[in-house]
């Protein structure tokens, strides 16, 4: 997601079904941490305690007469190999540095702490994506024109908010030193085939407006960029999420400028065209924003008065877009969510 980037990005690798889930992440850091991960992972980690409930305003239901006319998205059945995958959450980084895990069946948030990653002065959290181990990447931008320490990525622990640097080297290949990140399953008729992290970048710094999106996958292992191409039909600003069915979901300004409505498409991964979208008008995208892909559903985080963070799930079975929750005094720029995590 975009700390608020006069309008930022933010990100999600989320949900879905394939994997053995885990719900924290062990303590020291693996120092080999990405597709594999999970397997080098003890079971047994438990999700930190839920937090009081925000106050949950229900939004009506809507898009009973404005159904978009985009093609709507499909989500094709998945094997799920994660017995407990009811159990995992959406974690979310604020610009605050603030940590959290989000329940979506309660629609509730626990603190998890505050991370202190090595960044330059001025540097705050842009987008993140977390693994089935429990690992979240965080990229990282600068409000310092041509700063080294932009498009950084930080290893964060979702047990305790540990964080550090790794050997990603920002612009490789030219590609934008900004990015949203999601997780995507690589086969989920390949029982664990592992999952892959994704990059939709499109600009590098906060300072101008975004380019056209480019697509890449890093391997968290090497820190090795692979890119894909550039998204087509054009879109920017988006932040990715993905899903154990091996889907790839953008969440973006659906007018291709900063802020506005919303909307959600499917990316081919190893094109990187857009396969469908639809538009969300119920959902304004500006100042801060991310998403990730839960029990079939959307939920979208977005700050549209760039103080408060409003959490709406959007359902893609009926249309439906509702206020599930609220962040008072934070600002989310990031969500992430293991692959493991509920198709339906």
């Amino acid at each position: 997601m975009r700390p608020a980037r006069a309008l930022l990005f933010v990100s999600a690798t989320l949900a879905a079904a394939a994997c053995g889930a885990r719900t924290g992440l062990l303590v020291p850091l693996p120092q080999e941490a990405g597709v594999d991960a999970a397997d080098d992972v003890a079971d047994g980690g438990s999700e930190p305690d839920a937090a009081e409930e925000p106050d949950v305003t229900e939004e009506p239901d809507a898009t009973d007469g404005d159904a978009p006319e985009e093609d709507a998205l499909q989500f094709p059945d998945a094997p799920n190999a994660c017995p407990d995958g009811g159990s995992t959450l959406i974690y979310v980084i604020t610009e605050q540095n603030v940590l959290m895990g989000f329940s979506p069946p309660t629609a509730s948030f626990t603190t998890i702490g505050t991370i202190r990653c090595p960044a330059g002065p001025g540097d705050m959290p842009f987008s993140m994506a977390v693994d089935r181990a429990g690992v979240a990447y965080v990229v990282f931008s600068s409000s310092v024109l041509n700063s080294p320490t932009n498009g950084r990525i930080y290893r964060v622990s979702t047990l305790n908010a540990a964080c550090q640097a790794t050997t990603f080297v920002p612009g490789t290949f030219g590609f934008p030193q900004l990015f949203g990140m999601g997780y995507s399953a690589n086969d989920p008729d390949a029982g664990d085939a592992g999952e892959t992290l994704y990059l939709a970048g499109d600009r590098n710094s906060n300072q101008g407006g975004p380019a056209p999106a480019r697509l890449a996958a890093l391997d968290t292992k090497t820190f090795s960029l692979q890119p894909v191409g550039l998204v087509t039909p054009t879109i920017s600003e988006a932040e990715l999420t993905g899903t154990g069915a091996a889907q790839l979901f953008a969440f973006y300004p659906a007018s291709g400028g900063i802020g506005g409505t919303a909307a959600i498409g499917q990316i081919d991964k190893a094109t990187a065209a857009l396969l469908s979208s639809v538009t969300l008008p119920q959902i304004d995208i500006a100042n801060g924003w991310a998403f990730a892909f839960w029990g079939g559903d959307f939920y979208t985080f977005t700050a549209p008065d760039g103080a408060d963070t409003i959490v709406q799930r959007y359902r893609p079975s009926d249309g439906t877009v509702v206020q599930v929750a609220t962040t008072p005094g934070l600002v989310v720029v990031g969500a992430g969510v293991s692959t493991c995590a509920p198709q339906m």
